[in-house]
């Protein structure tokens, strides 16, 4: 379980990391935190409005949309965050979008985020598909299948 960090069963509003819960430092979480910087194709999702601008873009235009919940603490999010922007630059034919679920924890709670880094795709508004955790190459499969859908649509 060393690839993901989780709820804590006492409340579902606390995150702990199972692999680091005591190995953050102020230098860590700022470079967290900056994955969450507008570079390249990956997007910010801070508040639900650009997250409903991003799901119109995305079902208006036929794309699919990747969801990226993280938290800047979390060490598997640092493992696979990098493959991550790489594959948005990949594929700009999808849309790439990052949210923090401390920042979101509502949000994150409706898609039923119960552990960190999970990814969502999804297609007309609806779940295609689901990673939890930090497996880079699960990771790159997906966004393959992901990518050939929409090359295969009529």
């Amino acid at each position: 379980m060393g690839n993901r960090c989780v709820r804590t069963p006492c409340c579902r509003k606390v995150w702990s990391c199972i692999c680091c819960s005591n190995n953050n430092n102020n230098n860590n979480e700022a470079q967290a935190r900056s994955h969450h910087g507008s570079k390249g194709k990956v997007h910010p999702v801070t508040k639900i409005e650009k997250w409903e601008e991003k799901i119109t873009e995305a079902n208006n235009n036929g794309q699919i949309l990747v969801v990226y919940f993280s938290a800047p603490w979390c060490v598997p999010c640092k493992k696979i965050e990098p493959e991550f922007r790489k594959l948005a630059s990949r594929y700009p034919s999808m849309i790439f979008v990052t949210i923090d679920v401390e920042e979101l924890a509502e949000f994150s709670d409706e898609w039923n985020v119960e552990a960190t880094p999970t990814i969502v795709f999804l297609k007309d508004g609806r779940q295609m598909d689901k990673l939890v955790g930090a497996e880079t190459s699960e990771l790159q499969k997906k966004t393959a299948a992901a990518a050939d859908l929409l090359l295969k649509k009529p």
